[in-house]
Formats: structure tokens, C-alpha cells, sequence
């Protein structure tokens, strides 16, 4: 499996634009063929240990069947789309790619 966790940091980071963004990636990226797990949301703004990253206001977090399931997600015309509609109002982005041996547990 593999974990794909994206984090925008928004130049227009107004409650409109976040939950524009966030109803852009359930159109454009959830119905995905392979994706075994779906979410996003906006940063959790009460958290704020030391170890809390406060530098994002939406976070997603997509879990893949496998790796050919990510590297087509990523060439689709949807996933082009999205980017091409939401670009213009990323400050920033990170991503955090993960991979996994599925286990019984």
C-alpha cells in the first residue's frame, strides 16, 4: 500500500477557499479507481504542541491499493484537473509519499 499526504498552505486561506479546495478534492481526486482510503480537512487549529506543523490549513490523505494504483492517480485527467482549478491559490505544498507491506493485523 501507499500513503499519499498532501498539505496546502493557501494564499487566500479564508474559510470560502478551504472548503472550496476540500470540495475540489472530493470531486476531482476521491473516485479514483484503487484508493483504499480517502480524507481530507482543514488543520486542527486548536492542536499547537511543539511538535504540531501549523504550516498548512488543508491537509489530504489518500491510501493507494499499491504503487501502479498511485502512478496512474497521478497521470489522470481528473488529478490534472484539480491541480490546474486549485494551483493558482497554493502559497505551498508538501507531499508525503509511504509505502507498506499490508499485514493480517
Amino acid at each position: 500500500m501507499l500513503a499519499h499526504n498532501v498539505f496546502f498552505d493557501l494564499k487566500d486561506g479564508s474559510d470560502e477557499a478551504a472548503s472550496a479546495l476540500l470540495a475540489g478534492c472530493e470531486r476531482w481526486l476521491k473516485p479514483h479507481e484503487g484508493i483504499v482510503f480517502f480524507a481530507c480537512g482543514r488543520r486542527v487549529a486548536e492542536h499547537r504542541r511543539d511538535v504540531n506543523d501549523l504550516a498548512f490549513g488543508v491537509g489530504l490523505h489518500i491510501v493507494f491499493a499499491d504503487k501502479a494504483a498511485h502512478d496512474a492517480y497521478q497521470e489522470s485527467a481528473p488529478h490534472k484537473r484539480f491541480i490546474a482549478a486549485f494551483k493558482p491559490n497554493w502559497a505551498r505544498v508538501r507531499v508525503f509519499d509511504s509505502a507498506w507491506e499490508a499485514s493480517g493485523s
